[in-house]
């Protein structure tokens, strides 16, 4: 009997749910910059789009994770790329000075530790092990025969 944590039995249900709390949090920042619309303090341009991106991404990651665990090659590499360069665009935003909110700041550093955690476990060897073929991507195995058919 095998004793795994439950995250390298199915890396991709842990993927769903820190997901779907990216997404929640995603949609309480959209909520909240339309309620705060009118206080150009605390909303400016950049807050909007932000929050927008947010939920956009938060929707394809679901939506990538989803395939990626039912089996689909192309959403896990799209999963695991976009994972990754979500994490670092969230560590640029909270870095740089004045550009957002310091309530967005906030938000985006929530965001940044799940989507950490989303990165971590995409590229971790159990969700690979899940699209292992034992040859290179895109390798087909050696003919075993004589060139023709098989012998007699």
């Amino acid at each position: 009997m095998h004793n795994h944590p439950p995250a390298s039995r199915n890396p991709f249900r842990v993927i769903k749910r820190l997901l779907l709390g990216y997404l929640g949090v995603g949609i309480a920042a959209l909520v909240a910059v339309i309620l705060l619309r009118n206080h150009p303090a605390e909303v400016n341009g950049p807050a909007w789009v932000r929050s927008i991106i947010v939920v956009a991404t938060a929707l394809i990651l679901l939506s990538a994770a989803t395939l990626a665990g039912r089996g689909s090659r192309g959403a896990f590499l799209r999963l695991r790329v976009i994972s990754i360069v979500t994490t670092v665009a969230i560590v640029v935003i909270v870095a740089l000075p004045g550009t957002f909110p310091v309530w967005l700041k906030v938000e985006q550093a929530v965001c940044g530790v799940i989507m950490l955690g989303v990165a971590v476990l995409a590229n971790s060897r159990g969700a690979r092990a899940r699209f292992a073929t034992g040859s290179p991507a895109g390798a087909r195995p050696a003919a075993t025969g004589p060139p023709g058919g098989p012998s007699c």
